[in-house]
């Protein structure tokens, strides 16, 4: 869609102020921590003294780039596509905590398109709550009115997913988005998640596995604290809490005080990001959307499930594995923000890691994988006890050919479509309802001691395969539209 020529200086002026230009990325990313940190400070200062904060004195970052008309838009990259010159920003948030994101994405602008970045003061207040939590709690009526009048607060006039909904079209009077998210749009989410898992973002590793059973945790410490001692890659494992264990001479993590938090993340960290990070997030398509709705903002490399499902082929036996190539999405809670008409696709690099993965944990290859692994449609559902309306699903099963039925997985598939995250399911069937295969108590004790540790270090093996291959791999094309922010 080629627009009218934008008057530049106007969007300039729009955005924000003081701005710098930068031709390296570290150099840009530092300016804006240094940005970031001064409109901290000044939060600080102003809460501590009571006398309150106007909000022009503690603004976001603002990150640009600026490409007249003129500028040729050459190359083919899977992500930083530029269609048409303009200036294209976005606020920032937390960049010391976003850098290595930051750096990657920088990077590539800058040597495709031969203009600097540049890096100033935007226009939008950040709000106290998201620098300082202990505002929010403790205080009087008094307090809270004085705040109300003299801080910014959360706008959710501000925080929604309009960009990555595809819903904002493009306007040559208006700055165009750089990133999928706003800074207060990603803050709304570091809150959530520090509240829903028990851990600060800045645990959260690149590769996430998410569940849906409690067992998988169990296993998922045990392997990660073996990893940490044998001193290779992994160099901590954190916990709900923030207990961090180093390794051997360390203090091993304690159970978290009271109840643990709604959905527990678990952290098995490399120093460069890229480890592991398993989240239980119990059962259901609404906490498989909130949750993968916040770890959004993080741009990990890829998300995947492993948990357990109903299968639906006689064929299939209890311990069997099934790897979604589609989708029925019965599970409602996307349906506004990615209407079912929209198909989800495999995405070809996750499915190929998934199934070597599975060759190589069960030894089984070639014909004999197909006896332990299937491919096909699993159906997502929100009602927990679907078999009981068997009469009224059974030609929607039937006619979708759906070889398995579970609660999470569509969702986090179709939310990875949505976010532009790589994602991936593999599931292991627990019981067969609909040929008399219950699951019962004593069958499946006896399973999961059979079966847990195996699924799990197949998801664990397909994370290593697909970062030893190169996550810049997994970034399709087919997860981006044909109007897109430059940033994946």
């Amino acid at each position: 869609m080629t627009l009218p020529h934008p008057d530049m200086t106007a969007l300039r002026d729009a955005a924000g102020t003081d701005f710098k230009a930068f031709t390296s990325a570290d150099a840009a990313i530092d300016h804006l921590c240094s940005l970031y940190a001064q409109s901290v400070e000044r939060l600080h200062a102003a809460f501590k003294a009571r006398q309150g904060c106007p909000p022009g004195e503690a603004t976001y970052p603002c990150l640009a780039l600026e490409l007249p008309p003129g500028t040729p838009l050459t190359g083919r990259p899977p992500f930083d596509v530029i269609l048409d010159p303009g200036f294209y920003s976005t606020t920032i948030t937390r960049p010391a905590l976003l850098r290595e994101y930051l750096r990657e994405q920088i990077t590539p602008l800058l040597h495709h398109y031969g203009q600097p970045v540049l890096v100033g003061r935007s226009r939008h207040p950040i709000p106290l709550p998201y620098v300082m939590e202990e505002a929010a709690t403790g205080l009087t009526e008094a307090d809270l009115l004085l705040l109300q009048e003299q801080f910014a607060l959360p706008n959710l006039h501000a925080t929604d997913d309009s960009i990555a909904n595809c819903e904002l079209l493009p306007d040559a009077s208006r700055p165009r988005p750089l990133a999928l998210f706003t800074a207060e749009r990603t803050d709304y989410s570091l809150a959530r998640l520090h509240h829903y898992t028990g851990t600060t973002p800045g645990a959260f590793q690149r590769f996430i596995l998410l569940t849906n059973y409690q067992r998988y945790v169990e296993t998922f410490r045990a392997y990660a604290r073996a990893q940490v001692d044998a001193g290779g890659d992994y160099t901590a494992f954190i916990e709900p809490g923030d207990q961090i264990y180093t390794g051997p001479g360390s203090t091993p993590p304690e159970a978290p005080a009271g109840s643990l938090p709604q959905m527990p993340a678990y952290h098995l960290c490399r120093p460069d990001g890229d480890g592991i990070t398993l989240i239980n997030i119990g059962v259901g398509p609404a906490n498989a959307k909130t949750m993968t709705d916040h770890l959004a903002v993080l741009r990990p490399h890829c998300w995947l499930m492993v948990g357990h499902c109903a299968g639906l082929r006689r064929s299939q036996m209890l311990g069997d594995y099934v790897l979604a190539h589609g989708y029925v999405r019965d599970d409602h809670v996307l349906d506004a923000d990615l209407p079912t008409w929209v198909p989800v696709p495999p995405i070809a690099e996750v499915q190929v890691a998934m199934q070597e993965a599975t060759a190589l944990v069960t030894g089984l290859h070639d014909s004999a994988i197909k006896t332990r692994l299937r491919t096909g449609t699993v159906m997502t559902t929100d009602n927990r006890d679907w078999e009981l309306r068997l009469a009224h699903l059974f030609t929607q099963i039937n006619m979708s050919r759906a070889i398995a039925v579970d609660m999470e997985s569509a969702t986090i598939a179709a939310n990875g479509f949505r976010f532009r995250v790589p994602y991936g399911t593999l599931l292991c069937v627990s019981d067969k309802p609909l040929h008399g295969e219950l699951k019962l108590r004593g069958m499946a004790n006896a399973f999961y001691r059979e079966r847990v540790s195996q699924h799990l270090m197949v998801g664990i093996e397909t994370m290593r395969l697909l970062r030893q291959q190169g996550v810049t791999r997994l970034h399709s094309r087919k997860l981006r539209g044909f109007d897109e922010p430059p940033f994946r």
